[in-house]
């Protein structure tokens, strides 16, 4: 295990009530400078894709790019890694509907607004209106999945869904499915059609690196 996936296990082992002192001494032995807070590992999937596709290795920058397990748990990790915990720097990507935890979070570690990044619904919203619908259905069948697919839209729960709307339901019914695609979607954007709330949080890191 690199030092950055010892350090990010450790800190979810904290978060969850576990000791601080193992996170504390990786941290400083890792040289983590920032830390990158997202819902699931869905979301970190496409950012670590993201990042590898447009030539940059974050842990080699400092940056641990973490799952949180849900926005709830965003105050928790604010407070064991910003300023009154390990100082580090904050950033992170959330859902819309997921928007006031993250402010309230950020804001109680000294963070601002233009800390962290919001999808309008979700990541994997963002990724299929930056790719469109029938890009998607050509990913989905060159991965093997065009008959899961197929069953899938014939539930009659779907019938009333826009094209968008059944896709993005369809990255959901399986597990490791959301994770899957968060990357080969990812990997398939070209650098002028990245989702805004990916283009800012990787603007943002370049600017705290900077700083």
């Amino acid at each position: 295990m690199t030092g950055m996936g010892a350090f990010r296990d450790a800190v979810t082992a904290w978060a969850a009530g576990g000791p601080g002192d193992p996170a504390r001494e990786l941290a400083a032995r890792s040289a983590v400078r920032v830390a990158v807070l997202l819902e699931g590992p869905s979301d970190v999937a496409a950012v670590d894709a993201l990042a590898a596709g447009r030539g940059r290795d974050l842990a080699a920058e400092g940056v641990c790019v973490l799952p949180i397990g849900g926005a709830m748990s965003v105050g928790r990790y604010t407070r064991l890694l910003g300023p009154a915990g390990l100082g580090l720097r904050l950033t992170g990507l959330c859902d819309e509907a997921e928007h006031p935890y993250y402010a309230r979070g950020f804001r109680q570690a000294g963070a601002g607004r233009q800390d962290f990044f919001v999808c309008a619904a979700d990541l994997e919203d963002e990724l299929i209106r930056a790719l469109g619908v029938a890009r998607v259905a050509e990913l989905v069948r060159a991965e093997g999945d065009l008959r899961a697919l197929r069953t899938f839209l014939r539930q009659p729960a779907q019938r009333d869904r826009s094209p968008q709307q059944q896709y993005r339901r369809f990255l959901g019914t399986k597990k490791g499915r959301k994770i899957h695609y968060g990357r080969v979607l990812v990997e398939d954007l070209a650098p002028d059609r990245t989702p805004a709330p990916l283009a800012g949080l990787l603007s943002r890191l370049a600017e705290i690196q900077a700083g």
